[in-house]
């Protein structure tokens, strides 16, 4: 991380469209590559100066439109069109790579079988269903957890394709981690990603660590 960068998770930064200011967790940071090109910089990692956007998608599109990278960079940028879609991409590759870690620490199980043992078990961190999976087989899932007296976070941001790449396997409807850090990390970053999506996400839900509910949630 570059000087720059650390000066700025010291302190609270302010959003390039809506001028709000918030601590950097409850914005995206962006920098301008060499060639001009506007960068997401989703970790804070990034060297050079960075502008910063509140997190979600909407407000993305906004500084697109609004051509406030240029701006707030006070230089020439090329930004994508596409660059709500892209920053989503990106935060779901991060969700997904920590679940594939899990799955390679044997801290995950997939298939209804497994995941309803775990929730018998109450080892249970997280359960995980295919947002174009069976809502039948997601309902008995919650009920299991309601039997063993375990509330535990719903993730319904991906589809069966993503999970079985990312958990390697065929057909993965329903999956769930094992308590631990990957699975604190994964669920912070799930986090992340559907306040980004919500159209009611805002920057203090995501500073206090909540999970946002709009009416078609897809995180319950």
């Amino acid at each position: 991380m570059g000087r720059d960068s650390k000066a700025e998770l010291q302190s609270e930064r302010t959003c390039i469209v809506t001028r709000a200011k918030g601590a950097p967790e409850s914005l995206l940071r962006f920098v301008r590559a060499p060639d001009g090109a506007v960068v997401p910089d989703l970790r804070h990692r990034l060297p050079g100066r960075g502008v910063w956007v509140t997190a979600d998608a909407k407000t993305v599109a906004q500084a697109v439109k609004r051509k406030a990278f240029a701006r707030g960079f006070k230089a020439e940028v090329k930004v994508s069109e596409a660059l709500p879609d892209e920053v989503a991409a990106l935060m779901q590759r991060d969700c997904l790579q920590t679940l594939s870690l899990a799955k390679k620490a044997g801290l995950s199980v997939s298939g209804f079988a497994k995941v309803e043992a775990a929730a018998q078990a109450g080892t249970m961190a997280a359960l995980i269903n295919a947002s174009d999976g069976s809502a039948d087989g997601s309902r008995k899932l919650r009920q299991a957890l309601r039997r063993a007296a375990l509330e535990v976070p719903e993730i319904n941001l991906f589809t069966e394709a993503q999970l079985s790449l990312a958990l390697g396997g065929a057909n993965v409807v329903h999956a769930a981690l094992t308590r631990g850090t990957l699975a604190e990390s994964f669920l912070s970053q799930c986090r992340r990603l559907e306040l980004y999506l919500s159209p009611v996400a805002n920057a203090e839900t995501l500073a206090e660590g909540g999970f946002s509910a709009p009416a078609d949630t897809s995180m319950r």
